[in-house]
């Protein structure tokens, strides 16, 4: 048997779909009075560092998003500021061995930054006399370069309307626009579609925008102490006007360092960076009183590029 649609039931649905189209249209537009009162806070609110000022140039802004990464401003600024003194031209990066970028990353953590961000210096060098490209396809297929990267770095250097979605930012639209105390746990299309919803039209306050977004959800509507008090959008914020209800936040990631993988690999290539020469087993051997994983966390460094092994049982760190 055929099935058939009630004429009348299509045309129900046809309308609630209309309807609730000219809902969301209604609310990204609401939504957008929140666009000067947070650029404006910005203006008189907004951090003096390095990567923001004008002389940071696009490398100085690619530089900060790698270090950014799941990593504090205070302890970014020191290594920052050393990286851009030492190789203030991506081509200047490019002409080191990776190993001294891994040297100079210091104990920022996660060192594979670190040769992702050489390899985009070296890609920069031969495919862009040096320069780093203005436009999003080309950043994005640079290596180590993902679609937050590039759109920072289009929009924070060379000014562009583009989205910006790092987590601070989410959680500022979870609030503010979709009521909601905490965003997904992974960034998802709906999210997307309404971080390009509330972009203002023209580049330059899309760029503002997108800056002054990210810094309420750092220094404002944190994840765990907001302070709604200092908030510019308080009184237009879905999140406070729904009573503030209370969420299940994002699942926090282990915080315990001691005796993992992770410090081990950090003891390792310390030893590593101190020395310009190989360095002997023997000497590893010192930083660990577990052979199995200080052999496991070793291997894991060979594995990832950042360690290169040599004839006799001597490691360094990658020249190529």
């Amino acid at each position: 048997m055929t099935a058939t649609t009630d004429p009348s039931s299509a045309t129900a649905e046809a309308a609630d779909a209309v309807v609730g189209a000219d809902a969301a249209d209604g609310a990204v537009r609401s939504a957008r009075a929140l666009h000067a009162p947070v650029v404006d806070w910005f203006a008189a609110h907004a951090r003096d560092l390095p990567w923001r000022r004008p002389e940071a140039g696009a490398w100085g802004v690619m530089a900060s998003e790698f270090m950014l990464q799941q990593t504090p401003v205070n302890r970014v600024l020191p290594v920052y500021e050393e990286w851009l003194e030492r190789w203030p031209r991506p081509a200047d990066l490019a002409a080191e061995a990776p190993g001294e970028a891994v040297r100079a990353w210091g104990r920022l953590g996660y060192p594979r930054r670190a040769l992702r961000l050489h390899a985009a210096a070296r890609a920069i060098a031969e495919r862009h006399g040096g320069e780093v490209p203005s436009e999003h396809a080309q950043l994005l297929a640079l290596p180590g370069v993902g679609e937050y990267t590039a759109a920072a770095v289009v929009s924070f250097a060379y000014g562009q309307r583009h989205a910006v979605l790092d987590t601070n930012v989410r959680r500022v639209f979870a609030r503010a626009v979709s009521g909601q105390q905490f965003p997904p746990n992974a960034t998802t299309a709906a999210e997307r579609r309404l971080a390009r919803a509330l972009l203002p039209d023209d580049d330059a306050t899309a760029s503002r925008w997108a800056a002054a977004t990210m810094e309420l959800g750092a220094l404002v509507c944190t994840a765990r102490g907001p302070q709604c008090g200092r908030c510019p959008i308080a009184e237009q914020c879905a999140w406070q006007l729904a009573g503030a209800p209370a969420h299940e936040g994002p699942a926090r990631r282990g915080q315990s360092y001691a005796g993992t993988d992770r410090q081990v690999r950090g003891r390792l290539l310390a030893v590593l960076r101190a020395s310009k020469d190989p360095v002997p087993q023997s000497d590893l051997d010192q930083v660990w009183h577990e052979p199995v994983q200080r052999a496991r966390a070793l291997d894991g460094l060979v594995s990832d590029g950042l360690v290169e092994p040599l004839e006799g049982g001597r490691y360094r760190l990658p020249l190529t």
